[in-house]
């Protein structure tokens, strides 16, 4: 579950697929997903870039807030050229579980759906009690 913040303050909250991944300019670890182009959740980190992620695997979950950075065709990003974004893509896609068994067809499709990278900072990061 992404959580982003709407011009009004109140929260919206969108089901994803994310996986944990080293960012691709910075090295540093990051939650990343793909969101495709024209949605809320992009045009809400625009304004706001705070954003928590809740994942949950039975009765065990973990949140993570932090500040997400776009980089797609609408938001680009020094050092990440049209290859580096349609691989960072697929490694994102990757990371969250996913597979394909027709990679080119993936590509036309992000680009067609001006899909975009999301990589949150981990800034925070809680979960239930472990028990034992």
């Amino acid at each position: 579950m992404l959580s982003t913040i709407r011009s009004d303050g109140s929260v919206q909250s969108s089901v994803i697929n994310a996986g944990v991944m080293r960012h691709p300019r910075t090295g540093e670890p990051a939650v990343a997903l793909v969101a495709a182009g024209g949605t809320r959740k992009l045009d809400h980190l625009r304004v706001d870039p705070r954003a928590t992620i809740v994942v949950r695997a039975g009765w065990q979950w973990v949140t993570v807030e932090g500040v997400a950075e776009i980089i797609g065709p609408d938001d680009q990003q020094a050092g990440i050229d049209e290859e580096t974004l349609r691989l960072l893509l697929r490694n994102i896609f990757q990371v969250a579980g996913g597979t394909h068994d027709d990679w080119d067809t993936y590509d036309r499709v992000m680009a067609e759906e001006r899909r975009a990278a999301v990589l949150i900072a981990p800034g925070r990061v809680y979960s239930n009690p472990t028990r034992g």
